[in-house]
């Protein structure tokens, strides 16, 4: 690539910038943050206390907006600074310095679009995610162990802090089901696309005979609670256990029946939390859960009755990605058609492609944005 090239690259990079900063407008943010700061600093701020963590969230979120795209127009403005100068002096070297920079940067500017495309009413909040076994015996319960662990490099890439709440193991291999937390401001926005049925095709390395073997797996995506949320749950619509944490193949991993389970009796939703070491911990974690959960529920429902009025249908569908190992190598996504021929490299958390190709394909149908 010619210093000409990098020039008119970055050109377009700058353009894109420029449409972001238009809608997120950090101008405006701005003014917005000192009036969230004159109210942080109030002597009495946490008389009450849903107020300040709305306060204080809100100042976080819109500061780090504002501070990222201050950061991404000084490497925009420096980058051009760093191509000049290559062509100046005719430096190979500073040149590939120059390319390296323009493909790190495009990366990061073409992230930042797609949270420009997440304006649902929760999308700025973190995510709870369930992996859960479904058809397919064995095989299902360990291509519920995959897709565990995709999710969770893909959260590691990006240096997203993860926790597990509950893990429910096969007795053969794999999970039955697993519940994590993404720790992440628009981790929901970003991963309420990857919710669906995940397809499997593979020879199956538990068949003697080795056969071919489709297994399916249910993604399951919710936006965390916060104290504004406003979900009562009165004590008598739960039913708490307790019981004791267990590892793979049914093995204690605690002596002590620490792990609790609680059961919203209304809805009949269960949750459970075994990660703590602490009975108190576990059941404060699994009502965080069962908070979410209820939450979802509600919003489906409003969905649901806006969809009726309407007279609209669900466009979603469950089945929404087929990973085939067997006979060819391929991931596809069944709603936007992106698809990619190296299968290990998704299983690594390489998830980006399809959840952008997601992002702006629900747009375009016209859901939740």
């Amino acid at each position: 690539m010619t210093t000409a090239d990098l020039a008119n690259d970055l050109d377009a990079l700058s353009k894109t910038l420029s449409s972001i900063e238009a809608v997120l407008d950090p101008e405006s943010k701005k003014a917005v943050i000192v009036e969230l700061e004159a109210q942080a600093s109030a002597p009495n701020l946490w008389d009450d206390i849903e107020n300040a963590q709305r306060v204080t969230s809100r100042l976080s979120r819109m500061q780090a907006q504002v501070d990222r795209l201050s950061a991404l127009r000084a490497r925009v403005d420096d980058l051009q600074v760093l191509i000049e100068l290559a062509e100046e002096e005719s430096d190979a070297e500073t040149e590939a310095e120059a390319t390296r920079e323009l493909s790190s940067l495009r990366a990061e500017i073409d992230a930042l679009e797609i949270r420009t495309l997440l304006s649902g009413e929760y999308d700025e909040r973190q995510a709870l995610v369930t992996v859960r076994s479904e058809a397919g015996g064995v095989d299902a319960a360990d291509w519920a162990a995959m897709i565990l662990r995709m999710y969770l490099r893909w959260a590691e890439r990006h240096g997203y802090k993860t926790e597990v709440y509950e893990t429910s193991y096969a007795e053969e291999a794999g999970i039955k089901s697993a519940t994590f937390a993404v720790k992440e401001p628009y981790a929901y926005g970003l991963l309420s696309v990857e919710q669906g049925v995940h397809r499997l095709v593979r020879i199956s390395p538990f068949d003697n005979q080795s056969r071919r073997q489709t297994s399916f797996a249910g993604v399951d995506v919710l936006p965390v609670t916060e104290e504004a949320d406003h979900i009562d749950i009165p004590e008598g619509d739960i039913r708490v256990d307790v019981f004791r944490s267990s590892g793979p193949g049914g093995q204690s991993v605690n002596t002590t029946d620490s792990a609790v389970r609680i059961t919203h009796l209304p809805t009949g939703i269960v949750v459970s939390c075994q990660n703590e070491k602490s009975q108190l911990q576990n059941k404060v974690a699994a009502m965080a859960v069962l908070q979410s959960r209820l939450l979802e529920r509600a919003r489906a429902e409003k969905e649901a009755q806006m969809r009726e009025l309407k007279g609209e249908g669900n466009s979603w569908g469950s089945q929404m990605r087929s990973y085939v190992l067997h006979p060819y190598q391929m991931v596809k996504d069944l709603r936007t058609g992106y698809e990619v021929s190296q299968p290990e490299v998704v299983f690594d958390g390489d998830l980006d492609g399809f959840i952008d190709a997601g992002i702006r394909w629900r747009v375009q149908e016209g859901g939740r944005n």
